[in-house]
């Protein structure tokens, strides 16, 4: 009798083993876009965050969070060009458990209402993103503002029209800066903005092999041979999005929001801390120069084998850093 309990048992275990396999498949080769968003999920849970939504006046923020507030600055982050706030997951296993961690998806983007006729220029987001912190009453004692890329230029926007709301504020790799030399990048921008064929923007990719080239752009670690299936879940996630990505793109990029991040520099009180990478492609490493002129106070911090995607080359260092400069500017001891 227990034999013949135990063989049962065994088949049915093989069989629900055999089921999870064939679905895993199914999903892997035909729907890989379910495996990326299985992925994020995973994700989410392992790093203990949970995702929530914060509504005002029919407006919709979604964000992460993590932790709650307490004596020290709560952590806010702002997400890169296209992307959302997930991205800042790699990191997070390096922040500890008792930080109080904010990550919103800025207007537009993932979770956030998308609203016709909005604008998306560096101050425009930084308004709407001051609205989020104030209905939320993030704001209610200074917290610690994180901004990479494109969202380092809102987030040092948002420190120059908001100085009150920031206690510190760190920028990877932000954009928003007047460079004396173009990079070939940029170059390959304003030929497009010239021509005014806007189809193919590398930062937007919609094939396999854009894809391909993005992550050569974006990454000093770069995998030689990238997860073609993974990498076609994501182009299938963000298909849908493409032409608010490419509005985004040419609202951030327009004459009149392009430089804002250099024209409110003289405007930051608030300590700074710049982080770049020394081989980033996208954006000129010498914006750390930038910066160090313009501000003295301001710690700048060169990462090498270290592209534009700062927290995925470099996860540990990079947090690191931001924890240190926290520290700094709060009086907090380090613990080993």
């Amino acid at each position: 009798m227990e034999s013949s309990t135990i063989t049962i048992l065994w088949l049915a275990a093989s069989c629900a083993v055999i089921a999870l396999s064939l679905t895993f498949s199914t999903l892997y080769y035909w729907r890989p876009a379910r495996i990326v968003t299985l992925l994020i999920w995973s994700m989410l849970k392992l790093r203990h965050v949970k995702v929530k939504y914060f509504k005002h006046e029919g407006y919709k923020f979604c964000y992460f969070s993590r932790g709650k507030p307490g004596p020290q600055p709560s952590i806010l982050m702002f997400h890169g060009f296209s992307l959302a706030k997930d991205m800042w997951l790699p990191i997070m296993k390096y922040i500890p458990k008792d930080v109080h961690v904010v990550c919103v998806d800025l207007p537009g983007h993932g979770g956030t209402s998308r609203l016709p006729g909005e604008g998306y220029t560096a101050i425009e987001q930084a308004k709407r993103m001051h609205q989020f912190v104030e209905y939320s009453g993030l704001n209610r004692k200074p917290f610690h503002l994180v901004g990479i890329s494109m969202g380092g230029m809102v987030a040092g926007v948002y420190a120059a029209l908001y100085p009150s709301d920031i206690h510190c504020l760190s920028l990877l790799c932000p954009a928003g800066l007047r460079y004396p030399t173009d990079n070939d990048f940029v170059k390959c921008l304003k030929e497009m903005e010239k021509r005014k064929d806007f189809r193919d923007i590398p930062l937007i990719p919609v094939t396999l092999n854009q894809s391909e080239e993005l992550f050569k752009l974006s990454l000093y670690h770069c995998p030689r041979k990238p997860n073609k299936q993974l990498m076609q879940g994501f182009l299938d996630l963000r298909k849908p999005h493409v032409p608010f990505y490419t509005k985004c793109f040419l609202d951030i990029s327009s004459v009149e929001s392009r430089h804002s991040l250099h024209d409110n520099i003289s405007k930051l009180t608030v300590p700074t801390q710049v982080i770049w990478g020394k081989h980033d492609k996208v954006l000129d490493p010498a914006g750390g120069e930038i910066f160090a002129d313009a501000m003295p106070s301001c710690q700048v911090h060169m990462l090498d084998r270290c592209g534009h995607f700062i927290i995925v080359d470099r996860p540990r260092k990079c947090t690191k850093l931001i924890l240190d400069f926290r520290a700094l500017t709060c009086g907090i001891k380090k613990n080993k």
